[in-house]
């Protein structure tokens, strides 16, 4: 298995992927990489999404929109909100999903992990590796921006002899995986799953960022905290330093910052996933759910490292939701967002994280907002495709807002 572009550790390494992406919508997973020309059409979340059939074939059962939250969330065993008791250096937040992945090496439940590392040539850029030491999992620890095709290393994982995986995931290439896992030949495949909010390309990130700070370079954490706004951690020595959300440039990014398919997503919160570990729900800490057996399994293996409390559930999303839906309503249209009056932006900045929805209540905004964003830019970029690409939970949630499926875009 030749090593990538990152020199040869113990327990981890980057085998050298071929392929390429398909074209259209594609956030190349690392499906299209394999050597079946046709397992996209059967795997991809961009084509025909059954979520009710891999929820069953995952969890042994679809989610119940009249069961606790799983209108919003998909099919929940258990909630938590939990951080690691002694976190993790250079973790995102505290350093449970590697963590998760690293009991699960020393347990022997699996002798590999899929993830994500940083490109040695920039800390932004995804590199699929291959991780077999739990040590090594140090090593891909943080976020990064762009297209990882981390799937693709199932085939180098079933030739070097792995039988027991884990994958660490984002929704789109869960989904893939759920639907080719019978097909794939492992004896198990544990999946942790986490959130997916808004991609971009590498290059777009780093965009983003020379536009926040005059030292985008020095930069070496970014993250979307559930306060409202942006903690930034350097490299150079300067101390920490946190952005109100509106206070960034999001008005001023191009319209095509973010692709097309992360404005059609239709699942946020990793619905397929055995167990998702994320920051939406937390208010501050990480959230989880596990969904089925293997989610308590893998969670019951670092239960003895984690603090946990009570889940939150603060302020009202409506009036979020429906601002979102007017902006989104014009970025379909071609039209320039709205941006706030200057004199009002410390005003509502000071408000948002007193007033603004927290905890759950946060959560269900920005997967009712997903949703609404996946249907208005299908029908402006996509109408042909609606039937097939959006599943029932997703009506569901836009109609409170007066989404509703115009004839010819919902499956009959």
């Amino acid at each position: 298995m030749p090593d990538g572009p990152i020199p040869p550790s113990p327990g981890l390494v980057a085998p050298a992927l071929g392929g390429a992406p398909r074209p259209g919508l594609c956030t190349d997973c690392g499906i299209s990489r394999m050597g079946d020309g046709k397992a996209c059409g059967r795997a991809c979340q961009f084509i025909a999404p059954d979520y009710p059939a891999r929820e069953r074939e995952a969890h042994a059962r679809a989610a119940d929109p009249g069961q606790g939250e799983e209108a919003f969330f998909g099919v929940t065993r258990r909630m938590l909100r939990a951080r690691l008791t002694d976190p993790a250096p250079g973790a995102q937040w505290t350093g449970i999903t590697t963590a998760l992945a690293a009991r699960l090496l020393e347990s022997g439940a699996v002798t590999a992990v899929l993830a994500t590392a940083p490109d040695p040539a920039d800390r932004w850029k995804p590199l699929p590796v291959l991780v077999t030491e739990a040590a090594a999992l140090a090593g891909v620890r943080g976020m990064r921006m762009g297209f990882g095709p981390t799937l693709a290393l199932l085939e180098p994982a079933a030739a070097a002899g792995h039988r027991r995986i884990a994958v660490i995931g984002i929704p789109c290439q869960v989904h893939a995986l759920r639907a080719l896992e019978a097909e794939l030949g492992f004896e198990r495949i544990y999946v942790i799953g986490t959130p997916c909010s808004d991609n971009t390309t590498t290059a777009n990130f780093h965009h983003f960022l020379a536009q926040i700070d005059p030292a985008p370079d020095a930069i070496s954490y970014l993250e979307f905290r559930a306060d409202y706004r942006v903690e930034l951690r350097y490299d150079d020595g300067r101390p920490t330093r946190s952005v109100p959300f509106l206070k960034l440039p999001l008005s001023k990014l191009p319209a095509d910052f973010f692709p097309m398919t992360c404005k059609t997503c239709v699942d946020y919160t990793n619905r397929l996933a055995d167990i998702t570990v994320g920051y939406m729900g937390g208010d501050g800490d990480q959230w989880i759910l596990t969904r089925n057996d293997r989610g308590e399994e893998i969670l019951a293996l670092l239960a003895d490292r984690l603090t946990v409390k009570s889940i939150t559930d603060k302020g009202r999303r409506a009036g979020a939701v429906r601002g979102f839906l007017a902006n989104t309503e014009r970025a379909a249209g071609g039209l320039p967002l709205r941006a706030m009056p200057d004199w009002a932006r410390p005003i509502v900045a000071f408000l948002q994280p007193r007033i603004g929805p927290r905890g759950l209540e946060f959560a269900r905004a920005r997967v009712e907002m997903k949703a609404i964003e996946t249907v208005l830019h299908l029908r402006r970029a996509f109408p042909a495709r609606m039937k097939n690409m959006i599943p029932g939970h997703v009506w569901r949630l836009v109609a409170p807002y007066g989404l509703t499926p115009q004839p010819g875009e919902e499956k009959e």
